[in-house]
């Protein structure tokens, strides 16, 4: 998932990954409904975003449009808090009779409402959407599970480097072009300016730990779908793990403060002016512009190991998914068309910032808007995904990678023993899901 221009909520939203709904197996599993009404009400949950309004916005034209080939057909559309989301996804596939027809959910959610039997197969449905073609690989990944498509991605969110131009340009510096060299210019950084961080970065920021992993071959798991099995305890694992580890001391980033921070607190660190880089969103553009550093960074793509290759990023982002229990499925699918079509997704970057999930849509707004052009690189360079299985829900929750980073930089473990212990969770978790 994600969490979006928000970052002062959302990447309360990028963490929108994982708050997996768990519990009891909904009634919705057995089936669908027995009926596909052609009109009537049909009732949508989106995510609430700090300015809600820009959003709102879009998404009435988009319902005009639909209601305009839909006659007799309403459309109540409720935005719902991130934060909730959850209970009230849980609550409604166990009660079909007061649920949606439709809603937005958080592509790192899709394996554990699929395993609860709430989201309708759209396999066929997607495979014809002529928009479709052009979703890009990792997007239509965060939708299907064992082959078969639960949905339509919305949106996707990305992370690159934010550096901060004004202190590049004082000590001499240009932006790092291997992983290597962006660890020794943090620690130059903090040794040429002791009151600011070189690049800032958290215990508890897994997705600005995952390029690490990824950028030395390393995976979070193997195997295929159903069967995974834990691999960050494999050597390429344990090296990028190393590698981001080495960020946390008194030359960088001091563990006694940085141990704790997440994804919210690394951004914010930068854009109050206290960090001379950090690993930021497409969507914390908002926030930085909001500090004391608005016109004094500038953002290129993660690097990787070798000089000109890029970091896998991660690829969060939140997607539309029709319920099992609907009983409009058809009017609902096509108002998860004109929602997540190219058209309403242009919109909503222009409103929002939201990165579009279509290549050629994206490859518009970056030619109209040169920021998003490193976070566009990334994503083209081959962004990944977390394993697509309702254990990842657990795995999540329990922090599970979190800990392991945090114990590491802490001290209380060391590279081995921390990411051993976290596999044998993560095994754990693919074996009660299985």
């Amino acid at each position: 998932m994600k969490r979006s221009a928000r970052i002062v909520a959302p990447l309360a939203a990028l963490l929108l990954a994982g708050l997996a709904a768990a519990g009891c197996a909904p009634q919705t599993s057995g089936g669908g409904a027995a009926k596909d009404e052609k009109s009537g009400t049909l009732r949508v949950w989106l995510f609430r975003e700090v300015d809600n309004r820009p959003k709102q916005q879009v998404v009435d034209a988009a319902v005009a449009a639909f209601r305009a080939r839909h006659r007799g057909t309403d459309v109540e559309v409720e935005y719902i808090p991130v934060e909730t989301r959850a209970q009230r996804v849980t609550a409604a596939f166990n009660d079909p009779a007061s649920a949606p027809d439709l809603i937005e959910y958080g592509n790192t959610d899709t394996a554990a409402y699929v395993k609860d039997g709430g989201l309708a197969d759209l396999t066929a449905e997607f495979a014809a959407w002529p928009d479709a073609k052009d979703t890009d690989p990792a997007a239509r990944a965060s939708v299907t599970v064992d082959g078969k498509v639960y949905g339509a991605p919305l949106l996707v969110g990305v992370r690159a480097l934010y550096y901060r131009t004004d202190v590049f340009r004082e000590l001499g510096l240009r932006p790092p072009r291997t992983q290597a060299e962006l660890i020794a210019t943090a620690k130059r950084l903090r040794r040429a300016k002791p009151e600011l961080y070189g690049l800032a970065v958290g215990g508890a920021y897994t997705y600005g730990a995952l390029p690490f992993v990824w950028a030395h071959g390393g995976e979070l798991a193997t195997g295929p779908a159903g069967s995974y099995e834990a691999a960050v305890d494999g050597a390429a694992a344990r090296r990028g793990v190393a590698a981001y580890a080495s960020l946390f001391g008194d030359d960088n980033c001091p563990a006694a403060k940085c141990a704790a921070m997440g994804g919210n607190a690394t951004v914010t660190a930068f854009a109050s002016g206290k960090a001379a880089m950090a690993i930021g969103g497409d969507f914390s553009r908002a926030a930085v512009d909001a500090g004391p550093v608005k016109g004094k960074y500038a953002v290129v793509p993660l690097p990787g190991l070798a000089p000109g290759s890029l970091a896998p990023p991660f690829a969060g982002g939140n997607n539309l998914g029709v319920l099992k229990s609907t009983a409009h499925r058809t009017l609902a699918v096509d108002l998860m068309k004109t929602l997540a079509g190219k058209e309403t997704q242009g919109r909503l970057f222009d409103a929002m910032g939201f990165l579009p999930t279509y290549t050629d849509v994206r490859a518009e707004a970056a030619r109209r808007q040169p920021f998003v052009k490193p976070f566009i690189d990334s994503l083209d360079a081959g962004a990944k995904f977390v394993p697509v299985t309702p254990a990842w829900g657990r795995i999540d929750a329990e922090q599970v990678l979190p800990t392991m980073f945090q114990e590491i930089v802490s001290g209380r473990k060391d590279v081995a023993a921390a990411t051993s212990d976290a596999a044998r969770k993560m095994d754990a978790a693919f074996a009660a899901a299985r």
